[in-house]
């Protein structure tokens, strides 16, 4: 068990008037009593109270002992829910989180489990959000493997290769850095389908002249990376330049701002800012960035609907973008991590406009 992190959802339910919690969802899970499993269909969730854990394990399951205070196990044929409302206070309001179903919450609801029920995702979601000194070690190691996967990635291009073949090789390069494999699936991609964000790599070939854009992560111990570099594969054109050093501009400028007590949306404006004022603020189609730690997109973003001041300990990418259909897409990401005065920016693969030789 991870006590201090159970001392501090502990703590934002309290503020949130709550005494006890249910937790489903299984990496909040993990992060809480270093117990995982991916549990299907089945029920399993972690009772949270000042009073102790109770992890709700069906016997499938690999062993949870010494995960939690006490653990419950039951069979497939069993009903778990009388042995949660079991462990639950009936007299107080019991908060739950985005991941319990309603086939499992509402026989709970009938059954009186507590007096009342509230979503209490925050007080987990909020924890997480803040890395403590042993995350943010496995984050910079995540993300120093990803730098050098970037390298062997730049050296795949070459007439002919794929976007799939590329993309499939990508995970024997992570296995030989030592990593634990893919934090999502890569995005590589050729010429204007870069101008699509979220590209799923196919059987286009490379042609040279294009320019190739990387957009992967890797697992490090349990914890993601995440970095995108675009790169030209022969001297850019005025335009092609142009939309670069735009975002390359964007991404220095939000991370340059990025610092304690400054607003999410504010980072967010800065290198949307940038964009608008080259004049290709249409074509920045998506939010600044996201938060990351044990899952690739965890609660919380970089966007202009964020209001939130930024935290030390938090970890987000920031990934300006500019996309123009059946033309070219450029995309330059970095992760960084808050600190007491400032930042400290986990990628350190260039920047600059590179041109690959092909």
């Amino acid at each position: 068990m991870y006590n201090e992190r159970i001392r501090r959802v502990l703590d934002h339910l309290e503020g949130l008037g709550l005494g006890q919690a249910l937790v489903c969802d299984p990496m909040s899970i993990k992060y809480l009593t270093g117990y995982y499993t991916f549990p299907h269909e089945r029920f399993f969730a972690l009772h949270l109270s000042p009073k102790g854990t109770t992890l709700f394990c069906n016997l499938l399951f690999p062993d949870a002992t010494g995960h939690a205070d006490r653990v419950v196990t039951f069979a497939d044929t069993d009903d778990p829910l009388p042995l949660v409302a079991a462990a639950c206070d009936p007299g107080a309001p019991l908060g739950v989180d985005k991941a319990l179903p309603a086939r499992w919450l509402l026989p709970l609801m009938e059954m009186g489990a507590a007096s009342g029920f509230r979503v209490a995702s925050e007080a987990v979601d909020a924890t997480r959000s803040v890395k403590d000194e042993d995350e943010r070690a496995l984050m910079r190691e995540a993300s120093r493997l990803n730098d050098e996967a970037m390298g062997w990635l730049a050296a795949q291009v070459r007439a002919g290769v794929t976007e799939r073949a590329i993309a499939e090789g990508l995970l024997g390069c992570y296995r030989a850095l030592g990593s634990d494999g893919y934090s999502f699936d890569p995005i590589v991609s050729f010429g204007a389908n870069a101008a699509d964000p979220h590209h799923e790599p196919d059987d286009t070939a490379f042609v040279p002249g294009q320019m190739v854009l990387f957009d992967v992560g890797c697992l490090w111990q349990g914890y993601c990376s995440d970095m995108t570099r675009t790169f030209f594969t022969a001297p850019p054109t005025d335009h092609q330049l142009e939309v670069y050093e735009t975002v390359r501009l964007a991404n220095e400028t939000a991370e340059a701002l990025v610092a304690p007590g400054v607003e999410f949306a504010e980072i967010d404006g800065a290198a949307r800012g940038v964009i608008e004022r080259a004049g290709y603020g249409p074509y920045f189609t998506h939010r600044l960035g996201h938060q990351i730690g044990m899952e690739v997109h965890e609660p919380g973003d970089v966007s202009g609907s964020h209001h939130e001041l930024v935290r030390p300990g938090q970890a987000f990418s920031i990934e300006p973008g500019i996309y123009l259909p059946s033309d070219i897409g450029v995309r330059i990401e970095d992760l960084c991590i808050v600190t007491d005065d400032g930042r400290e920016i986990l990628n350190h693969y260039p920047h600059e406009a590179t041109i690959l030789t092909v």
